[in-house]
């Protein structure tokens, strides 16, 4: 059978070439830095109160804003789907600005709207909420810069999904709500796991536009990537070191479960049909 790529003694070579470049040698190098280090300060870095809290504080946000953003990242993308309107085009787009538009940017926008000065933030201080410079301005700035990994892994297969078997529940009696929970949503759920995987990952990473929105109190509402930035600033290269690679050996347990998740619900779904 011949390809459209031929060649796959080169293809391979290059792949793991590039792979090997741009993602193992620096990790590599990341682990010889953190290395240098003896094993008591190492461990006294990574079991320090501030680390531990900052890496907490990054999972526990990262979590709730991946949770905001499958059932919004759902609707949205069934809206957009499922209905034909003026100025869809529009909020298409809308929702890929996060991509775009530098996260700094986004920060400063996010910390100035919901500041207790801000259009949002007043009306949320007048009733006793605080989202600026509170944990919960994590949250916020999470959500907007992971919601387009969810609403563009659930768009494609909820397009392509075949209405007939929602016509068979209907024929069938099924109410609306068991419809969508026993045949739609079981239908996307690799894609939502998939999309709110990557969702995840990105905010445990989020740097740029959390800082100015968070408000950076140590133990209160510091995040790991600003520690790891403290580090570096302090010319501390060893300890910032230790805390990325515990940071990534704890998203990658997480995001390796989260993708064998995904495979077996995949396999499952491709077994009953």
């Amino acid at each position: 059978m011949r390809t459209v790529l031929p060649f796959f003694k080169r293809g391979i070579t290059i792949t793991i070439l590039w792979l090997t470049s741009m993602i193992l040698l620096p990790l590599i190098l990341l682990i010889a830095t953190a290395l240098q280090l003896s094993a008591s300060d190492i461990w006294a870095i990574m079991s320090s109160e501030r680390v531990v809290a900052s890496i907490w504080l990054s999972f526990k946000m990262a979590f709730f804003a991946t949770i905001v953003n499958v059932i919004f990242g759902f609707l949205l993308a069934w809206v957009l789907v499922r209905y034909h309107f003026g100025g869809k085009g529009l909020i298409n787009a809308f929702i890929d600005l996060p991509f775009a538009l530098p996260t700094a940017v986004a920060g400063i926008a996010l910390a100035s709207l919901y500041a207790p000065t801000g259009f949002i933030g007043s009306f949320l201080e007048s009733i006793g909420i605080h989202i600026a410079y509170t944990p919960s301005g994590i949250t916020v700035a999470l959500i907007f810069v992971s919601l387009p990994f969810v609403v563009r892994a659930i768009q494609p297969v909820l397009a392509n999904l075949d209405p007939s078997y929602e016509e068979a529940a209907n024929i069938l009696g099924a109410s609306q709500w068991t419809t969508l929970t026993r045949v739609i949503i079981p239908s996307l759920l690799p894609a939502i796991i998939g999309g709110a995987g990557m969702g995840f990952a990105r905010s445990l990473g989020e740097y740029g536009s959390v800082i100015f929105i968070a408000g950076n109190v140590p133990l209160v509402s510091e995040i790991a990537p600003l520690i790891i930035m403290s580090k570096l600033d302090l010319y501390d290269v060893q300890g910032a070191s230790v805390v990325a690679l515990l940071m990534i050996s704890i998203s990658f347990i997480l995001i390796f479960c989260i993708n064998a998740l995904q495979w077996k619900v995949g396999n499952k779904m491709t077994q009953v049909k």
